[in-house]
């Protein structure tokens, strides 16, 4: 029987999609993090993960985006030969009227992170879109929808490798996560594409990252065939990496591994693999032509009682108003700090505009003599917030300005997410400075230790701007002191030693 979808009906569907996945976790990911939760022994792992589950059930309850960077949305059609779109325009560009409808929301709106030059201007859309739209044909009536919002974080950590067909998947995997880092904010899950072609496994590779985590259920009854055995085999061993959550070491690095296949060429192995952070974010609908999709509400029961609050018998209170270099080198890689005061924001675009103001002779926008800066880029406040979820980026990215800012500007102290780079932690050590860690995926929580937060530096880039915040006991983690040692080289190695010794228990 024929069908026909009505423009209106898929716009206003997208845009409650990615309205719904900005602040409510699919149940199966808070099942499988509770589970992870209770069996964590490491104790910088499980206060992360606390702090994940902490701002996940707080999101679902005040309809707030889980992750400041609320991604770039992915459009997976699968349409029947019998259905007929009511519209003159292309799908492409009602995926993107949806996208922006629920991007512009404002009850909740959500962090524009879209530019529409890759390569030189750079500038960003305002909106989100475009979106990424796939669309498969099918036979029948069915038109079915997945929409999914995949952070930076996560994306930007995906690998492809054309292996020679004798070549072990596993030997691959197990070599390329760790050189993944912590930056796709773990735990997560990883989607592996095998086989087709080039395009064809990446494509894979992403779909597989819609499907339900059931990896526990999966180890309860055991594997039925040879890709479930390969999927356990997977699981088990990148959890024995020891890489834990947010790379600090620790038992639960991933929650499930999904693969997907397609036949190939003789002569070829295609493998690409893309891992889904701690914000995962996806949406499964179908539409009927009786109007737009009706998504249900996860049940708040379906989050554990887990309620992360500040330890101040186990972490050091910091003054940022009078923080000093004597007081930054006192600091203990893995120490835990409360921040108070004020700290400077600022990330890639900052930076660079930083290096050519210096390059130039030109005064810079503030004094970031003795200060901090925090690697973010927040979503738009609302209602009586002073900011919206204001998680931490990937430090990375900022290794190649880390020098110039240590020398030339007075920094003493840097706020991101995941490990730095050895060209930044040389800087760091030469220079005396920290770097300190918050916790990626844990957005809202974050933001709720912000008191205070004004523009003061290049407004036109917008959510890239410098921003002074007003901190109250803003929790983070010495992730590398003055003399240069690092916890995600450090924790993951002695979890990876502890792990080996510990019996392998499935479920």
């Amino acid at each position: 029987m024929a069908i026909t979808i009505r423009e209106n009906d898929l716009i206003q569907s997208i845009a409650d999609a990615v309205q719904f996945i900005s602040f409510y976790h699919p149940a199966d990911y808070i099942r499988h993090l509770a589970r992870a939760y209770e069996r964590e022994q490491s104790p910088a792992a499980k206060d992360a993960i606390a702090q994940i589950l902490t701002n996940s059930r707080l999101c679902a309850e005040g309809h707030r985006p889980i992750c400041q960077d609320t991604g770039v949305v992915n459009v997976f059609l699968k349409i029947g030969m019998n259905v007929r779109l009511d519209t003159q325009r292309s799908l492409q560009e009602v995926c993107d009227e949806g996208v922006r409808q629920g991007y512009t929301n404002p009850d909740n709106p959500l962090r524009a992170s879209m530019l529409d030059d890759p390569l030189f201007a750079r500038k960003n859309t305002r909106d989100n879109t475009p979106c990424i739209v796939n669309v498969e044909l099918v036979a029948g009536s069915r038109f079915d929808v997945q929409v999914a919002a995949k952070g930076g974080g996560s994306e930007n950590k995906s690998k492809f490798a054309m292996l020679n067909p004798s070549d072990s998947i596993v030997d691959w995997v197990l070599k390329t996560v760790p050189s993944m880092g912590a930056g796709w904010c773990p735990p997560g899950m990883l989607g592996i594409g095998v086989g087709g072609t080039a395009e064809k496994a990446m494509l894979m590779a992403k779909q597989s990252l819609m499907d339900d985590i059931d990896m526990y259920e999966l180890l309860q009854r055991g594997p039925e065939n040879k890709l479930e055995a390969l999927r356990i085999d997977l699981y088990e061993k990148v959890n024995a990496l020891g890489i834990g959550a947010q790379g600090l070491g620790g038992l639960t690095t991933v929650l499930d591994v999904k693969i997907k296949t397609f036949p190939t060429h003789a002569a070829s192995k295609p493998v690409a693999m893309i891992p889904n952070c701690a914000a995962t974010r996806h949406v499964h609908f179908e539409l009927d032509g009786s109007g737009p999709a009706q998504l249900t509400p996860p049940s708040l029961s379906d989050w554990p009682d887990v309620h992360w609050a500040p330890d101040y018998n186990k972490s050091l209170q910091v003054d940022l108003n009078t923080l000093t270099r004597e007081q930054v080198a006192g600091w203990k890689a893995g120490q835990t700090l409360l921040l108070s005061g004020k700290m400077l924001t600022g990330r890639d675009a900052a930076h660079k505009r930083i290096q050519e103001m210096l390059g130039r002779g030109e005064p810079l926008p503030v004094d970031f003599r003795n200060r901090a800066i925090y690697y973010v880029g927040p979503v738009d406040p609302v209602r009586e917030e002073v900011v919206g979820p204001a998680g931490p980026t990937t430090s990375t990215r900022m290794d190649a300005f880390t020098e110039m800012m240590l020398a030339q500007t007075g920094l003493i102290a840097m706020i991101g997410k995941a490990e730095r780079g050895p060209v930044a932690i040389d800087a760091i050590r030469r220079h005396g400075s920290a770097y300190l860690m918050a916790v990626g995926g844990a957005a809202y929580l974050v933001a709720r230790a912000i008191r205070g937060a004004r523009v003061v530096g290049f407004e036109d880039l917008g959510m890239e701007a410098i921003y002074e915040f007003d901190v109250k006991d803003m929790p983070v983690t010495v992730a590398v002191d003055a003399t240069g040692s690092s916890v995600h080289e450090t924790g993951p190695k002695e979890w990876q030693a502890r792990i080996a010794a510990i019996p392998i228990t499935r479920v």
